[in-house]
């Protein structure tokens, strides 16, 4: 008798852990489905338009060639859905187009340059496997030849208004070669020599009918295509408000035409401390500034009381092209 209760309890038990699991995988499926019907309901990919018409610095695009309009598509595309690049790139650009714009204004330079900077460092100090350095990615030959100082304790690719003014000599000097803004930005990615070779070889004198490399070929159109997202943020899905972009710090400016022996004790002086005089003029690389020929150099010192957040955030002075449809952001369904 204990031996047939034993098989009816094991049973029994069997049954109801099959029912159990039976009942778990149900339960599993049922979330799967309704999770998967959100997705469905709420994950909505779409293409983003290509514009009828486009130029790049006032100099039309051809987008009735297939290849140019697919390339410019490529390229708004990359950037409607690589999010976080995009929304970084209107974060930087209210701290940064304000002191870019004047100096590409004062030398004459198309605006759209300032997308270049963009398409090369997404306004920040990087450094590329070439070895290109800074905002406007200078290598160090041409830097140094545009008249940025570089070396041990130097670098003033870091420096935005000398890297600009550095960038806009090089464009003049490529329009000189090329009478055309297009191939002086494309001339910016491939180098001087190398796109003069090329429209040589090719025997063409228009960037579209010149067939490149990979980089080069869409350099332009992704310019283009920065331009586009940031110039109509929620045609391509991005909503920002006030209080999401950098502001811009405001500064006082220190002129110094000697040495300075130790730089944290300099920042001291100024009423800062070393890390913000390193965040606010990244082309000091040392803890000391030689100055042997008296040259003069200009620290950013942030104003007292200017380098809090809270405060800084209390009047961002965006542009508004990025609120014109925002707030009817809960209008969408």
């Amino acid at each position: 008798m204990k031996n047939k209760a034993f098989y009816i309890l094991g049973g029994f038990s069997f049954f109801l852990f099959v029912a159990l699991s039976v009942c778990a995988i149900v339960a599993v499926n049922n979330q799967d489905k309704e999770y998967q019907s959100l997705f469905y309901r709420h994950a909505r990919v779409m293409t983003p338009a290509v514009p009828a018409k486009a130029s790049f610095a006032g100099e039309e695009v051809p987008l009735d060639l297939f290849y140019v309009r697919e390339a410019f598509e490529r390229e708004i595309l990359a950037n409607t859905f690589m999010h976080s690049t995009s929304i970084m790139m209107f974060k930087r650009a209210n701290r940064w187009f304000p002191v870019i714009e004047p100096i590409l204004k004062k030398n004459g330079i198309p605006d759209d340059f300032k997308f270049l900077a963009v398409a090369e460092s997404n306004l920040v100090n990087v450094i590329s496997p070439a070895g290109a350095e800074g905002y406007w990615q200078f290598v160090k030959p041409t830097g140094q030849r545009y008249g940025l100082e570089i070396n041990e304790k130097i670098d003033e690719r870091y420096n935005m208004e000398k890297a600009t003014q550095a960038a806009c000599d090089y464009f003049k000097d490529a329009y000189q070669k090329f009478n055309s803004w297009t191939l002086v930005a494309a001339s910016y990615n491939r180098g001087l020599d190398g796109l003069q070779k090329a429209l040589e070889n090719q025997k063409v004198t228009n960037y579209y009918d010149l067939y490149l490399n990979d980089e080069t070929s869409r350099y332009i159109f992704r310019i283009m295509a920065i331009r586009e997202v940031y110039n109509h943020p929620v045609q391509f899905g991005f909503y920002l408000r006030e209080k999401d972009f950098y502001p811009q710090i405001p500064v006082r400016l220190v002129t110094i035409d000697s040495s300075i022996s130790n730089l944290p004790a300099f920042a001291r002086a100024m009423s800062t401390n070393y890390r913000i005089l390193r965040e606010m003029n990244p082309w000091i690389k040392n803890y000391s500034l030689p100055n042997k020929s008296n040259k003069s150099y200009t620290f950013r010192i942030p104003k007292e009381g200017e380098v809090s957040y809270k405060t800084l955030m209390k009047s961002v002075p965006a542009c508004e092209t990025f609120f014109h449809d925002t707030l009817k952001i809960n209008e969408i369904h």
